[in-house]
């Protein structure tokens, strides 16, 4: 089936959801659906609603794409119920993802590999009501100091997230993160140039796509990520030759020892002295226009097209 021609593939590509990062998933869903349908694609672009479960039955698509982002799109519950419906998909497989959507556990485990990763901690919002957000936040900053950077412990486009200098803007930044989950990781902040990196497997082990290098006025937030204009990009990063292969090298180690499949992008920062830090692995990374995966992808040696419809290729064959 992997052979048959691209006219004659079936691709539902899931886009929505209720999460904070609908809007960003449904333009995701229809960049993609777009590039497969130049490519001679059948695509039929699905809402995750009480009506997925029906439309999937009906279609029967060779392959399901899921681009939801946040949430029931990367945290393997999509992933359980395509597995009890038999459909193929693009990406990690459940396990794998519910390892990589929870930051402080994907943290944990690239630490025991042995990979770069700042120092952090991960505290839930019961435990600043029982025993004080006041005592909790001093301990913080006595231990992994400032700058530090606040984030929920799941979810992606940095929503919820704020880089703090001041002591006194600590308690305002847990506030806003706490507004998008129920977990904080507080993080020391890393100086040096923001990288991501994107890897792609379609059956012969994970390879590094070109970097991208981000350069923003202000922090890196959803409103830079997603509105052209507030952000510049370099593809490939500005970087020499050990640099590159220094943040290729840590994007193909994390797909590894994650266990993930197909796709994945890791975004890091490369500091002065060489050293790249892992700061988040994404499992559904964003296909809008501005997004850092597609970028990657035209940088790269095989067309955007040719790419997807690889992955696709891929998830049929497992």
């Amino acid at each position: 089936m992997s052979d048959q021609p691209t006219s004659e593939l079936t691709v539902a590509i899931l886009a929505g959801g209720l999460s904070h990062e609908r809007d960003v998933s449904l333009r995701s869903g229809r960049r993609v659906a777009g590039v497969l349908r130049d490519e001679g694609v059948k695509v039929h672009v699905l809402d995750v609603d009480a009506n997925l479960v029906p439309r999937l039955d009906e279609l029967r698509p060779d392959v399901v794409w899921p681009l939801v982002h946040g949430s029931t799109g990367e945290d393997g519950s999509l992933q359980d119920l395509l597995g009890l419906l038999d459909l193929p998909f693009v990406g990690s497989e459940a396990a794998a993802c519910r390892l990589a959507s929870q930051k402080p556990v994907a943290k944990a485990l690239l630490r025991q590999a042995g990979l770069p990763t700042p120092d952090h901690a991960a505290l839930p919002q019961s435990l600043f009501r029982e025993v004080g957000a006041r005592t909790l936040l001093t301990a913080v900053e006595r231990k992994i100091g400032l700058p530090l950077v606040v984030k929920p412990a799941g979810g992606g486009s940095a929503l919820g997230v704020t880089v703090v200098e001041r002591s006194e803007d600590l308690p305002e930044a847990m506030v806003a993160c706490f507004a998008y989950g129920d977990e904080a990781l507080l993080e020391r902040a890393v100086r040096g140039t923001e990288v991501a990196v994107s890897v792609v497997d379609l059956g012969d082990g994970p390879q590094a796509l070109p970097a991208v290098e981000i350069v923003t006025e202000g922090p890196y937030d959803y409103d830079a990520r997603y509105n052209p204009g507030r952000s510049e990009y370099f593809v490939p990063a500005r970087l020499d030759e050990t640099q590159t292969r220094t943040v290729q090298d840590l994007a193909v180690a994390v797909h590894r020892s994650l266990g993930l499949r197909h796709l994945s992008r890791t975004d890091m920062i490369l500091d002065d002295d060489g050293v790249a830090w892992f700061l988040d692995i994404n499992v559904a990374p964003g296909m809008t226009e501005t997004s850092l995966f597609p970028q990657a992808a035209q940088a790269g040696e095989s067309s955007t097209g040719e790419l997807y419809v690889s992955l696709v290729r891929a998830a049929l064959r497992g």
